[in-house]
């Protein structure tokens, strides 16, 4: 691939950047309105459609507490992650 090739690409890829956080925005502002509209109801449907909006309730462990009050435990268990980043500026 030229250097023009290749430049014309990276553009390429910064508009398709910008658009999809344009599209996620307005999924999301989509998403509150619906939300929105549903209040406290968990389920709705609409036409074909059938929404939820349900509470779920998860469990983490709290790696923060766990390495500041059990450092060497949290060290055990402690596994490092290699991985390339791929930036464009």
């Amino acid at each position: 691939m030229s250097t023009h090739e290749l430049s014309e690409k990276i553009k390429e890829l910064k508009e398709l950047k910008i658009m999809a956080e344009e599209l996620k925005e307005e999924i999301t502002a989509i998403e509150d309105a619906i939300k929105t509209h549903m209040g406290e109801t968990e389920e709705l449907r609409a036409g074909a459609f059938k929404v939820t909006y349900k509470r779920v309730t998860s469990s983490r462990l709290d790696s923060k507490r766990l390495k500041a009050e059990l450092p060497d435990v949290a060290a055990q268990y402690t596994v490092a992650n290699e991985y390339r980043r791929f930036i464009v500026a």
